[in-house]
This record gives C-alpha cells, structure tokens and sequence, in this order.
C-alpha cells in the first residue's frame, strides 16, 4: 500500500456510508421501478431494461440484512460491470467522488456492522466518518450470479 491514490464513489444505505471504486462503475441510473421476478432471492429488487438487456437491480440494505430500503427521491442505481457481467445496485443517495490515498485505506475487521468481510476491501476514515469500502465484485457469490 502507498500513497497511490484511488476514485471512490461515496453514496449511504440508511446512515451508513459505503465506497466503492469508480473504476466498477458502468453508470448511475436514476431510481425506477422494477419488474418483479419470481423466486428471486429476497435481496434480488427485480429486473430493469439498461440499454436493451436485461439488468437484475439488487438491494444491498437486505443484502447487508440492514432492514428494507428507503426509497425516496434520491434513490439511485448504481450500475456496476464485473466480469462482463452487470448488476444495478440501489443506494439511497449518491453523495460524491473521490481521491483516497491506498494509505488510508484500513483493513478490515472481521464484521463490520453485520456484514461479513468478504464484501468489504477496507475502511476509509474521511472527515470524521468511517466510510466502509465495499468490493463490489463480491456482493454475489458465484451461485447467486447463476440464479440471477
């Protein structure tokens, strides 16, 4: 770890903040309705076309088990690319972009406010706030990626 820095996206789930890295961001998406699938994990919101495919739209909140979302007007869907693969991410608000130097950048403890390590890469301490830096590509497993 130096001194490199890297762009995160900073955005909240209820009074929580998260980052993640800017470069597994395809786009942000205003919040829109989804279509339901049928025996879809719970955490799985439903479906929305994205420029003609299909994008499965997950919340994270029942994802983390932080309790249901809080839909309102600054709800976003953060689309993220991982092996080629996309998913929409709802978020409560996007807040803003930034440079965070790799050096403050914490490892993790084992739980962090419920969700498992697997999903966080780190923490980043940024104007008083602990912002908890997630690893978008793990969100899934690998099976949760085939029922999707």
């Amino acid at each position: 770890m130096g001194n490199k820095e890297i762009k995160v996206l900073i955005f909240s789930i209820g009074d929580e903040y998260y980052a993640t890295d800017i470069m597994e961001i395809e786009r942000i998406l205003g919040y829109k309705e989804t279509t339901k699938l049928p025996d879809s994990p719970d955490f799985v919101e439903g479906v929305i076309n994205y420029e003609g495919n299909i994008l499965p739209i997950i919340s994270l909140s029942k994802r983390f088990r932080l309790g249901a979302d809080q839909k309102g007007d600054q709800s976003k869907i953060i689309v993220t690319k991982q092996d080629g693969n996309k998913i929409g991410v709802i978020v409560d608000e996007v807040s803003e972009v930034r440079d965070v130097k790799e050096s403050d950048i914490e490892v993790p403890p084992e739980i962090i406010a419920g969700i498992s390590k697997r999903y966080v890469k780190g923490l980043i301490k940024i104007d008083e706030k602990i912002v908890i830096f997630l690893n978008m590509a793990k969100i899934l497993t690998d099976k949760e990626k085939e029922l999707i």
